[in-house]
C-alpha cells in the first residue's frame, strides 16, 4: 500500500497558488522567504519577485490576486503601491507579497534585510 499524502495546509496552498500566478506571468527572481522561525517577524512568509515593466508588476499584482481568490476565495487584508506599480505589496496576514519593479527590488534588498530568514529560490522557466 502506497504512503498516504498528507494533506496540504492552507498556507502552503496560498504559497503555491501565489508562486503559480507569479510564474505565469513571467515573474523574475521569484524567492519564497520563510520567517516563522524569526521572532518578532511580522507574518510567516514572504514571497517576493520582480517585473521588467510597470505593467509587468502590475499585471502580476492583479493575476496573484485573481488567482488567489479563485483558489482559495481569500483577498488580500490590505494592498497598496499600486498608484505607481514601484513596489505592490499584497498582505494575506501571514503571507506577505512584494513585487517589485527591478530598479526598486535591488534598492530595498529585503532578502538582505531579513537574512535570518530561510530563502528558497523558485525555479522558473526563463531562468
Amino acid at each position: 500500500m502506497p504512503p498516504r499524502r498528507k494533506k496540504k495546509e492552507p498556507r502552503d496552498i496560498l504559497i503555491e497558488t501565489i508562486v503559480k500566478a507569479m510564474t505565469d506571468k513571467i515573474a523574475r527572481n521569484p524567492v519564497i522567504m520563510d520567517l516563522s522561525g524569526i521572532k518578532g517577524a511580522v507574518c510567516d512568509a514572504f514571497i517576493i519577485c520582480h517585473g521588467n515593466s510597470r505593467t509587468q508588476t502590475e499585471a502580476i499584482a492583479d493575476h496573484v490576486i485573481g488567482e488567489v481568490k479563485k483558489h482559495t476565495g481569500e483577498n488580500p487584508w490590505h494592498k497598496e503601491g499600486f498608484e505607481n506599480a514601484e513596489w505592490i505589496l499584497i498582505d494575506y496576514s501571514d503571507v506577505v507579497i512584494h513585487v517589485f519593479q527591478e530598479e526598486r527590488r535591488k534598492f530595498y534588498n529585503i532578502e538582505q534585510l531579513w537574512a535570518d530568514a530561510v530563502i528558497k529560490k523558485v525555479d522558473t522557466k526563463e531562468e
